[in-house]
């Protein structure tokens, strides 16, 4: 299991990440959302023991992962920014890994290597970006880490790759029973692989619930009318949002939607459609801050 305990983390003046606490269960993958900056990198970094938290801890088992070298051999981290010494392949690299790593299998090395189709003796350098990021996937993979940590893992990958990358990860959490973190701000990404997200926003963890939970707990609800609306109308009405456009409207609930239903329909509505929120729009709608007029974003 892996633990995120009231940690923050600061560089000088500035607070990356703020009292962020969540758990990730055995045999489970937890996906961490949020938008380029909004402190992933930094929360991984401070999980693998790269960062020391300023305030709070990471526990992988119950133990601290800064500092602790017990730990960090059952931990693989694959950064968003990948190096490569510059003569390295994937066998020169596995030899590395191997020393280090005391679970690293060559033959599943080998296994991995035919599976994305890659050549184990050239340099990695000579590689693609996507190439690149296989080939640190096969490295991660054959390490047979306990606990393991992708910062936008599925970046440069084709299509094609990416599906075979998400069946090799519910494959080895299914066998190892291991716990991984996969970050990414592409929602459609892990909507099909995840137990789990968390979204980071403002520094801050301000969500953290089941992929199930998520489509279960938000509905939206448009309502066609025969007479223009405002928001008035719907000053009775508990809603997370609204949108109105003339006799249309829009309006998303969280959680309390059997409540609402009710006073829905005694505002007389034509007709009323409902839909099932998918993991982007519920994001889209926990993120957003403040609402822009984009028609008016050129005019002189």
């Amino acid at each position: 299991m892996i633990e995120f305990v009231n940690v923050t983390k600061k560089f000088g003046d500035f607070t990356a990440v703020e009292d962020i606490s969540f758990k990730v269960e055995p045999s489970s993958i937890y996906g961490l959302i949020g938008y380029n900056g909004a402190g992933k990198t930094t929360l991984l970094k401070t999980a693998a023991g790269i960062y020391k938290a300023d305030g709070g801890k990471v526990l992988m088992d119950g133990a601290e992962t800064f500092d602790n070298d017990n730990v960090r051999k059952d931990l693989f981290y694959i950064p968003d920014d990948l190096y490569f010494p510059m003569n390295a392949s994937v066998y020169t690299m596995a030899n590395f890994y191997a020393d280090y790593h005391p679970n690293f299998s060559k033959k599943t090395l080998n296994n991995l290597l035919e599976v994305y189709g890659l050549d184990g003796k050239k340099k990695i350098r000579g590689f693609s970006k996507g190439m690149q990021r296989q080939a640190e996937l096969i490295l991660a993979l054959a390490s047979r880490p306990k606990y393991l940590l992708l910062d936008e893992t599925f970046d440069g990958l084709d299509p094609q790759k990416k599906e075979i990358t998400k069946k090799l990860f519910m494959e080895y959490m299914a066998e190892t029973e291991s716990s991984l973190i996969i970050s990414s701000h592409n929602l459609s990404e892990l909507s099909d692989l995840c137990d789990n997200v968390g979204l980071i926003n403002g520094k801050k963890l301000t969500m953290d619930c089941s992929v199930y939970d998520i489509s279960k707990n938000y509905s939206k609800f448009r309502l066609i009318f025969d007479r223009q609306v405002t928001e008035n109308d719907f000053r009775n009405i508990q809603y997370k949002s609204l949108e109105i456009d003339g006799r249309v409207a829009m309006i998303i609930f969280e959680k309390n939607a059997d409540e609402q239903r009710p006073k829905l329909n005694s505002l007389l509505p034509m007709a009323i459609d409902e839909y099932q929120l998918t993991m982007e729009e519920v994001f889209l709608n926990e993120m957003e801050d403040k609402k822009y007029d984009i028609t008016k974003v050129f005019e002189k």
